[in-house]
């Protein structure tokens, strides 16, 4: 049985480039936390970034109810 995998896309604000990555529950939590924002660095121009998650990954914000 295969682990659950995340859809995370972000765009940076300054150049346009867009991020996608594949994560499962607890790469999500290791790397990000149960924050309402991630923190974002475009591999492109360097810019560092806050995104929204639900925005980001709106089926790990359901999961986890970040909202609430």
């Amino acid at each position: 049985m295969s682990k659950k995998r995340y859809t995370i896309e972000t765009s940076c604000p300054q150049c346009g480039c867009s991020a996608v990555s594949n994560l499962s529950h607890d790469e999500i939590k290791k790397k990000y936390g149960d924050v309402p924002n991630v923190e974002m660095e475009c591999n492109e121009c360097m810019a560092k970034y806050t995104d929204n998650m639900a925005k980001a990954c709106p089926e790990w914000d359901e999961e986890c109810k970040l909202n609430k």
